[in-house]
């Protein structure tokens, strides 16, 4: 318990000093977690069976071979294919603006270092750190995010693209 009292004051403590800005990089990174980890769940969980239903429908038809039975393969592929890239692209998304914000959190914190040099002056060090580090604490938490995503939305494409060809593999094409 009191381990998460700290962790909860050091969270406020980065919050405090990077802006408001962190705030709307959090959100975009605990969007972009949600949709990965949902799309992660669908492929261990929900398109196994999925997959296994299309096969045994492909088994149990008599009739594999005419122009009419592979476009009704075809789109069952095209369908399962179009559930596995379900939201792939918001995830996408919110990788590219997670870095983005983060410049937006820049470009304030230089707003409020000239604001401070315009009322104070430059003979305040201490005043103008606290900008300039409202300034970088954004982008550094913006590029973080969007390494993280990167790293794990490019392994979830590949896992959808491999389930795609196996689910292509599994349906004989005579």
């Amino acid at each position: 318990m009191v381990y998460l009292m700290e962790l909860w004051e050091s969270i406020r403590d980065f919050l405090g000093t990077g802006g408001d800005v962190l705030f709307v990089v959090m959100g975009a990174l605990f969007l972009m977690w949600v949709l990965m980890i949902e799309r992660f769940w669908f492929l261990t969980g929900v398109f196994p069976k999925m997959k296994q239903d299309i096969i045994d429908r492909w088994n149990a038809r008599e009739d594999t071979t005419s122009w009419y039975a592979h476009k009704i393969r075809d789109a069952w592929i095209s369908e399962a294919n179009e559930k596995l890239n379900a939201r792939i692209l918001l995830i996408k998304t919110c990788v590219a603006i997670c870095p983005l914000i983060g410049l937006l959190g820049t470009v304030t914190g230089m707003i409020a270092v000239f604001e401070i040099m315009a009322v104070q002056g430059t003979g305040n060090p201490r005043l103008m750190a606290s900008g300039i580090s409202m300034a970088t604490i954004p982008t550094m938490a913006g590029m973080v995010a969007a390494l993280s995503g990167m790293f794990f939305a490019s392994r979830l494409e590949t896992r959808v693209r491999r389930a795609k060809e196996k689910l292509v593999d599994s349906l004989p094409h005579h």
